[in-house]
């Protein structure tokens, strides 16, 4: 194993790899038994690893710094070249499904393998190449559109991080100016936004369209994976919180502005939870990681060993500067077994945050590719996948003292605040996306409106303090995911419910829930959404209740400190 600053990467030999997939494809359909197909399936993985590994590379560097021409360059070459490969990877994957030995694969390896492959033959064709590539590629644009934005703020040029630690300032005024300073940045951009997300909806739609579905909605739900629920099931869901958790924030924020003594709500006061001041972290980048591999490996032995890995060979990139991507995320290098993990630190207790829910993600991750023969079977559907990072979040409690000293608790409070007062506006991102694609030729002003509309629905207590571009429903733009990941948001909502659960049972059974977890974790992809969630003895969000269940206790304990 390599550091990450020294892992090489070269253009991976697609012709060589075309090659080896049509080979590997042949003998498929030619075994005459199951031994011969799962060797050829195996020994292909290998090659897809090494090219997954190399699309990593790149794709990290690229965000690190969307400046740097070269792998701005590389990622849209390998964009494409991916696009290219469609008529060869279905090739495969109708080898894959339709073999005698399917059967065989299955009783080894399970079903939810054939499952990601049917649905890929249904949403992946040569017929959508053009739409595919030129989506990606506006999509580099847009990464790179948000992250070199930047506007003047206290005589510094600063973007969307800059500005964030001034919009928790404990002076009403200077929240109010950065505020209004971040609105300015993205209504300065919001005319190219606008066009970029315009054309990657009617690219969407199209390919729709092309593949025989009726909307892009009904296709994008088999690319996600969601074989388990339907779109009346999450516009169920979505009843469920503006029912149960929008009145119980309500009554938050109102306790919120009586402790900041303020007349009116505005927007602007939404992130201060204290008046006299946020828990923010004590310590430099490299000492809150040094806190971080302390807190692992007093959490038990399999996080411990998992961190220590991260740290040693740099699988970090964390502190924001200058032109790189929006955003924190993790990914991963199957050839090498390592997750990494990105953000943007920017002195605010997000950064915690981010070693928590991050490493939740890697923590699964590094243990998956370590035990999960089948590279597609690592990692999980989003709506599990987002349940591992957040359930760590709250795992990770006990530990605040050393991030937080004296403010420990303070932090405690906030985050557990903000884990049930971001759900409405989770459940506003999915509910303006299917309104989106339900109708794709709408105006840029009609999407605004639309999203203003469904933000008062859910989130009655938004107030822009007559901000004309945010009353006109200009907020949607900041999130990155309705550009990049179309209809990926609902999901930290069912994971948050589920990370609830785990955080209840936690204060009554901590080596319990623990163990639950850690069970779900090492499952990773193996199964369905809805059987991942009896592995790790979850209850299902979408059922009548649940969501009331798992956050009353949330509720009552936020009472109690708030």
């Amino acid at each position: 194993m390599i550091k990450f600053t020294e892992m090489p990467y070269q253009r991976p030999d697609i012709e060589n790899l075309k090659k080896k997939l049509a080979e590997a494809t042949q003998t498929v359909v030619e075994a005459k038994s199951y031994a011969e197909v799962k060797k050829a399936y195996f020994e292909f993985q290998d090659m897809e690893q090494e090219m997954e590994t190399l699309f990593s590379i790149a794709y990290v560097r690229n965000t690190m710094n969307t400046a740097d021409e070269y792998y701005e360059g590389e990622v849209r070459w390998l964009n494409e070249t991916a696009a290219g490969l469609i008529p060869l990877t279905n090739a495969w994957n109708k080898a894959l499904t339709t073999s005698p030995f399917r059967k065989d694969f299955e009783d080894e390896y399970g079903k939810q393998l054939f499952k990601l492959m049917d649905a890929s033959l249904l949403t992946a064709d040569e017929r959508i190449i053009p739409e595919v590539i030129e989506d990606a590629d506006i999509c580099q644009d847009y990464s790179k559109t948000a992250a070199q934005a930047s506007i003047e703020f206290k005589g510094e040029s600063r973007n969307f991080y800059g500005l964030l630690k001034f919009m928790e300032s404990t002076d009403r005024t200077e929240r109010k100016e950065a505020f209004e300073a971040w609105a300015a940045l993205y209504e300065q951009i919001s005319p190219t936004l606008d066009k970029q997300y315009s054309r990657l909806v009617e690219l969407r739609d199209t390919s729709a369209h092309k593949m025989g579905f009726d909307s892009y909605t009904d296709m994008a739900y088999i690319m996600r994976n969601r074989f388990d629920y339907t779109q009346e099931d999450a516009a169920r869901f979505r009843e469920q919180i503006r029912t149960v958790v929008t009145p119980a924030v309500a009554s938050i924020r109102e306790k919120q502005r009586v402790r900041l003594g303020v007349d009116k709500l505005r927007f602007y006061d939404e992130s201060l939870k204290f008046p006299e001041g946020n828990a923010n972290p004590i310590g430099t980048t490299s000492e809150l990681v040094d806190k971080a591999q302390h807190m692992y490996h007093e959490m038990s032995r399999e996080t411990g060993e998992f961190f220590d890995f991260m740290k040693e060979y740099e699988l970090f990139d964390l502190e924001t500067r200058p032109g790189k991507h929006m955003g924190g995320y993790m990914t991963g290098f199957p050839a090498y077994k390592a997750p990494f993990i990105f953000s943007n630190f920017n002195g605010t207790s997000a950064d915690v945050d981010v070693l928590t829910h991050e490493a939740g993600h890697a923590f699964q991750g590094y243990l998956a590719m370590r035990s999960i023969p089948v590279t597609a079977l690592c990692g999980s559907t989003s709506e599990i996948n987002e349940t591992h990072s957040m359930s760590m979040e709250h795992f990770a409690y006990p530990w605040m003292d050393s991030f937080f000293c004296e403010n420990a608790e303070k932090y405690k409070t906030s985050h557990l605040i903000g884990a049930i007062e971001t759900i409405p506006y989770l459940v506003s991102v999915d509910e303006f996306q299917h309104e989106v694609y339900a109708k794709p030729q709408m105006s840029a002003m009609e999407r605004r409106s639309v999203w203003r509309n469904i933000e008062q629905k859910y989130m009655p207590w938004r107030d822009y303090d007559g901000n004309r571009f945010m009353e006109e429903g200009g907020f949607w733009m900041q999130k990155q995911h309705i550009f990049l990941y179309p209809f990926y948001y609902i999901e930290y909502a069912l994971a948050q419910i589920c990370a609830f659960q785990y955080y209840g049972r936690m204060k009554e059974d901590r080596e319990g829930a623990w163990n639950d977890y850690l069970r779900l974790c090492k499952a990773g992809g193996t199964k369905g959404y809805f059987e991942l969630l009896e592995i790790g003895n979850l209850l299902n969000p979408f059922k009548n209740g649940t969501v009331e269940k798992a956050t009353a206790h949330v509720m009552k304990e936020i009472n109690e400190r708030y």
